[in-house]
């Protein structure tokens, strides 16, 4: 089922290339991050075309659940303890300028932005609650806690983050898209030495930005150990009580919900891509308990790109090459992360450098816990016997029968039950 943004936004297609071009920058990706970088390179001057492979929006950003806030789970009491407080603040910093750009170009173009407090609740771990407090009174935060949270499940409490918002981000996207120079239907197949090739011509570029959700480029760069998939399923109800606010359990599984209107939003079902989760059986078990009145008006599933240590990577591509950018693993906030994104990649393409550029850079070291979990998964999957294979790596795809398709526990790629490619980092389809 398409997601409520998609039913609610005129899409006006634009024709795919035809031919060859050149120009100053190239984004890869008719996303909310491409087209944002595109909007403010335009607005410096900066001649750019977006190449998009299918639909603008039709992405993740089409299945988003809106959430414009600087609140990322319980992130800063670890970013405080890895990071240090002076490199937590300016992660704060940049989410919380992301939300007041959001709020100036709403006012120009309407997408039905309004101001919400942010909560992360917990159903029994007040300490972990009450830990990352303490972190937001280092960096400066307001940190109210919520005793009672208004959900239809029982918690000790709410953390709340004032003045974060929600919005209708294809209003927005396809707003800005309308004063840019996109192709879309423009399959990117490779890039070589600043050239972008597709099947019916080619485009020439001084920058190339990979805003593909997953870079296009991965294996150079070491993408395919950084990141890995995570899906997670949205329900939206008519008919539940109204709510104020958004809500997220600070467990990686739990739930989430904000409103919408006289809708609700429930999120849920999470799992690593390839893997079995709760999906939407879990959502539609829950919803029916808590809301039996209620009716599932929409529904659909995201997919994010996770980094290694919850920070995403924003910059130059790797080491030792110029030109190209890469901006991913917004590790389910991909809202202010396409902002930060688009802020930072400007800044480095227009005057070589950016006050984020170090925090956010895809150069940074990859040692942690997650990258050996990635590498665990990696091998399991190329070591797997039978079953159809993944056109990325070769790893061993799973059946998603609820979804109708074959998921790359690896990397996250996934293709329909014919085998056509739905989502990279494969290039191309299989036969299943």
């Amino acid at each position: 089922m398409d997601s409520i943004w998609t039913q609610t936004a005129a899409h006006h297609p634009r024709p795919p290339l035809r031919g060859d071009l050149s120009t100053d920058v190239l984004i890869i990706g008719g996303g909310m991050c491409g087209i944002l970088t595109a909007h403010m390179l335009k607005t410096a001057g900066i001649h750019t075309v977006v190449a998009e492979a299918k639909t603008v929006g039709g992405g993740v950003t089409g299945r988003t659940t809106a959430k414009i806030t600087a609140q990322h789970g319980l992130c800063y009491a670890d970013f405080v303890k890895r990071f240090g407080t002076e490199r937590a603040r300016l992660y704060y910093d940049a989410n919380m300028t992301a939300a007041a750009r959001y709020r100036t170009l709403a006012a120009e173009f309407p997408c039905d932005l309004e101001d919400q407090t942010a909560h992360i609740y917990s159903a029994d771990n007040r300490r972990a609650l009450e830990r990352e407090a303490d972190a937001y009174v280092k960096l400066g935060i307001s940190a109210p806690i919520i005793d009672a949270p208004p959900l239809p499940i029982t918690t000790v409490g709410a953390l709340a983050m004032e003045k974060q918002a929600q919005f209708h981000p294809l209003k927005l996207l396809y707003a800005l898209a309308a004063g840019l120079e996109v192709c879309e239907d423009t399959f990117v197949r490779k890039i070589e030495d600043g050239t972008a090739y597709t099947a019916h011509g080619k485009i020439r570029a001084k920058h190339i930005v990979l805003a593909t959700h997953y870079p296009l480029v991965n294996i150079p760069g070491l993408y395919f150990l950084k990141l890995y998939q995570h899906r997670s399923y949205v329900t939206v109800l008519e008919g539940a009580p109204p709510l104020e606010g958004m809500y997220l359990d600070e467990r990686e599984n739990g739930l989430s919900f904000r409103g919408c209107g006289d809708l609700l939003f429930v999120g849920g079902g999470d799992h690593r891509s390839g893997k079995q989760g709760g999906g939407y059986a879990s959502l539609t078990a829950f919803t029916k308990q808590a809301y039996p009145k209620a009716v599932s008006k929409y529904r659909w599933a995201t997919q994010d790109c996770m980094s290694l240590d919850q920070m995403p990577y924003i910059g130059r591509h790797r080491r030792g090459t110029s030109g190209l950018y890469a901006a991913s693993g917004f590790n389910k906030w991909g809202m202010t992360g396409s902002m930060a994104a688009a802020e930072t990649l400007t800044g480095l393409i227009v005057h070589g450098t950016h006050e984020w550029a170090e925090l956010f850079s895809p150069r940074r070291s990859v040692l942690s816990k997650q990258l050996f979990v990635n590498l665990g998964a990696a091998t399991a999957g190329l070591l797997s016997a039978g079953g159809p294979r993944c056109a990325h790596m070769g790893c061993k795809l799973h059946r998603n029968i609820p979804e109708n398709s074959w998921d790359c526990a690896c990397h996250g790629s996934r293709f329909d039950a014919d085998g056509t490619l739905i989502t990279g980092p494969a290039k191309k389809g299989i036969k299943p």
